[in-house]
């Protein structure tokens, strides 16, 4: 296998970033991607005492362990398979038995801070924002929260406006400005997937070909 084209896909929070990585993953067929979610690097809380964790603001890029995600990157970059994190968002803690990911010709990453960090971006091949209007943004965020992760509305909306939009207009916002591609909300986008998937094909070919001028070169060679 190449070099993996690795993707990032950001957004802020419930933009459809994850909807939107599906519809890449239908077009390109699953089983020669891999996705990782940034979410899954949230760091461990299970040292503090469960009130001190709640009042953690977990919308700070510092909140989420980027240095080991950028480690697990560089080695699926380099053909060997990585065990990332899983995270448990109604104790804040992480759990045991996180599956295995092996390289693959595409990688996804998906995630709402992932444009922040320099050393993150200089791994994209290709950055989409996918971009969606404030309130649909807040009504998608309140339903996640109280339906899967145990939170009252009371203290979705108190998130929301302490930690939530504050965040995402210090760092997500101005984030967007590093994408390649920035994706409209809607529920018909298959005219940018079919925009990005042609771009990856492109990219896969040029790897194949390159592939085949350096077996070349060394069969000249011997």
């Amino acid at each position: 296998m190449g070099k993996p084209f690795v993707i990032g896909v950001a957004g802020g929070t419930g933009s459809g970033k994850t909807t939107f990585t599906k519809n890449i993953l239908q077009a390109l067929k699953s089983h020669h991607v891999a996705v990782i979610q940034h979410d899954w690097y949230y760091r461990d809380r299970s040292g503090i005492p469960e009130d001190e964790r709640a009042a953690i603001n977990y919308d700070h890029p510092n909140a989420l362990e980027t240095p080991l995600l950028i480690k697990h990157l560089k080695a699926l970059k380099a053909g060997r398979p990585v065990s990332p994190p899983r995270y448990n968002f109604v104790t804040h803690t992480r759990m045991l038995g996180g599956e295995v990911v092996n390289p693959t010709p595409v990688i996804i990453v998906e995630g709402i801070l992932i444009f922040v960090d320099e050393a993150m971006r200089s791994l994209f091949d290709l950055m989409i924002f996918v971009q969606t209007e404030a309130d649909l943004r807040l009504l998608r965020r309140l339903q996640r929260d109280l339906s899967e992760r145990g939170r009252s509305f009371e203290s979705a909306v108190a998130q929301y406006l302490t930690t939530v939009r504050p965040m995402h207009e210090m760092f997500v916002e101005p984030s967007k400005e590093h994408a390649d591609i920035i994706v409209p909300a809607s529920r018909d986008n298959q005219k940018a997937i079919r925009m990005i998937v042609d771009l990856i094909h492109r990219q896969a070919d040029r790897t194949r070909r390159t592939k085949k001028r350096k077996a070349k070169t060394w069969g000249e060679a011997t």
